[in-house]
Formats: C-alpha cells, structure tokens, sequence
C-alpha cells in the first residue's frame, strides 16, 4: 500500500517523536544518541514550519508511518539557498515504498520556495537504503566523510548527496533569500 503524504500538523507529533526515538536508539540516520523529549521536537517542528519550510508525514489509515522535512543547510547566511533534507520511517515500514512517498513531494516543496540545492547528510555509508532512495530520487553523491561519528559502538561515515533545484549555479539567485530573508 502506498501511504498517503500530506503536511505534518501538531496531532502528528507524537508518533512522528517516536519514529524519530528509534532511530536515534537504533540507528545511524541520526547522531543523537539521547532522544529528544517530545516538548523539544515539538519545538524542531514548529521551528521548521515558522520559518516556511516543508514538514510533511505519510499516514496508512489513520497511522504516521514516516516522516520528512526540509531545514536550512548551515545558519550562515551565504547558504540561505540551500536546503537540508531529513527523512525517517517506521522500522516496520522500511523497504515498503514510504521514503520514496515523503521525498519527493519534499523535493518539489523545497524548490517551489526558491531553494536552489538540496542537501542528504545520511548518516552511515552502509546505508544503502538511505543512499538508493537519495539516487533515485536524482541526487548525486558528493562525498563521504569517513569515522565523524561514534554510535552504538563504532565509528560512523556521513554520506554527502546532492541535487540541484530551479537551474542550481546556472544563474544568480535572487537578490533576497527565497525562503528566509537575512
């Protein structure tokens, strides 16, 4: 069953704060190695969605089975034209379609407020699920940091991938951010 993708809203929270909570205990997606409380992602999310950005959740029935977001790259002002993407489902759901839902209706949203990159920091080079869905999805590798991270054990790569939104460096940006004003 293909889920349904639609904007995250305050309702989704919870269950959008407990896939996130697994990953963070169980894998690599994330270097967090404490789950945030719930008042804290809360505060991610109303973060995210203030400054204009898309949060957006794929339910199955009435079921947040995944969730994904766009966020500003780096804080300084001279990457305001890119954008960071994030994306988590269920454990229960992985293999089944959902990351290929959320992305790319998040990958229109992010170039419809005038981002001209979008950015995958997957954590774990042996994310393969991560690194397909990215590929798939037309972002290019870009690089991999090698051992950045320490969890669960062992030293973790981050995989850099890349996709160019409305023309990329072909031409100037607008003269004021699309997405947020400096």
């Amino acid at each position: 069953m293909t889920p349904a993708v639609r904007v995250a809203n305050g309702n989704d929270l919870a269950a959008v704060h407990a896939i996130y909570s697994h990953h963070v205990l169980h894998g690599f997606g994330t270097f967090d190695e404490v789950p945030p409380s719930l008042g804290d992602y809360s505060a991610k999310w109303r973060e995210v969605v203030g400054m204009g950005l898309p949060w957006l959740v794929a339910v199955e029935g009435e079921a947040v089975v995944g969730f994904a977001y766009a966020s500003a790259f780096r804080p300084r002002s001279g990457y305001r034209y890119t954008l960071e993407d994030s994306v988590y489902v269920r454990d229960d759901r992985r293999g089944c379609g959902v990351g290929s839902a959320l992305l790319a209706p998040l990958v229109e949203r992010c170039a419809a407020v005038g981002a001209r990159q979008v950015v995958a920091v997957i954590g774990d080079s042996q994310n393969a699920g991560s690194i397909g869905l990215h590929a798939k999805a037309g972002y290019a590798h870009a690089g991999t940091v090698k051992a950045v991270g320490f969890k669960l054990g062992r030293w973790v790569d981050i995989v850099f991938m890349q996709r160019a939104l409305n023309g990329g460096d072909g031409s100037p940006p607008p003269t004021l951010g699309a997405w947020r004003s400096l």
